[in-house]
């Protein structure tokens, strides 16, 4: 049983991978860890796991320059082999305050239907009791001032709510949208991961089926040899 070059300890059979058999980049980092490590040296898949990783990492710093704090969770957790996907909304609704529910709960209000309508028949109902219900002696006659006053005032109060209402709905598409991003630059990686992954394991099975052949073939040369002895034989005793 080979043991590892880099934690001393038994390998698994099968779990076994040559220093020539990793990829250059890999193998260069491995080598400014370890500078002794060589083609002929051996370590476990998980090591390579691992290196594997770090590799990734060193690739998006190269062609990103300084990672951003977005960037440095995804590394994170693909070096700790950890999930990012979560429910983003629960978290988003907890941390919300008692100002910006009733913000979110008034735009919802103020954008549906039910307000339009509403408005629209106290509008209708308003001007009907100040031109017929109330025509000697109507509280707010024609052209409507006091009602005017109440539509700038409303107008003034819902502007601003229904702003708040929109920057927090901005912020909140901004954090799916980091989160997508984590997510998807996780999966590319993943991907390139275990690409390297089965690129190992085809060219050790590959090996495998070499090796096989070769026995195979050595088996045939030798049952031709033996016929060739047989017959010489039977030759002879004619």
């Amino acid at each position: 049983m080979s043991l590892s070059y880099i934690s001393k300890k038994a390998i698994p059979k099968g779990e076994i991978v040559k220093g020539h058999e990793i990829r250059e980049g890999i193998f260069l980092l491995i080598k400014s860890n370890f500078p002794n490590f060589d083609a002929d040296s051996t370590i476990s898949i998980d090591e390579l796991n691992k290196y594997r990783r770090l590799y990734l990492t060193k690739l998006v710093e190269q062609e990103k320059g300084e990672l951003a704090t977005i960037d440095l969770d995804v590394m994170q957790a693909i070096r700790d082999n950890s999930i990012l996907s979560e429910n983003i909304q629960d978290e988003m609704e907890a941390k919300l305050t008692t100002g910006q529910k009733l913000a979110d709960k008034i735009a919802s209000f103020g954008g549906s239907w039910t307000f339009i309508l509403s408005f629209f028949f106290f509008l209708l109902l308003w001007i009907i009791i100040n031109i017929w219900l109330l025509k000697s002696k109507p509280f707010d006659p024609y052209p409507f001032i006091l009602l005017n006053l109440i539509l700038s005032c409303l107008a003034a109060i819902q502007a601003p709510i229904i702003m708040m209402s929109q920057n927090r709905q901005e912020q909140k598409d901004r954090q799916r949208g980091e989160h997508d991003y984590k997510i998807n630059l996780k999966a590319e990686l993943e991907i390139k991961l275990l690409s390297e992954k089965i690129d190992h394991l085809l060219v050790h099975q590959n090996k495998k089926l070499l090796e096989i052949q070769e026995v195979q073939i050595d088996y045939l040369e030798d049952l031709m040899k033996q016929i060739k002895i047989n017959y010489v034989n039977i030759k002879k005793h004619e």
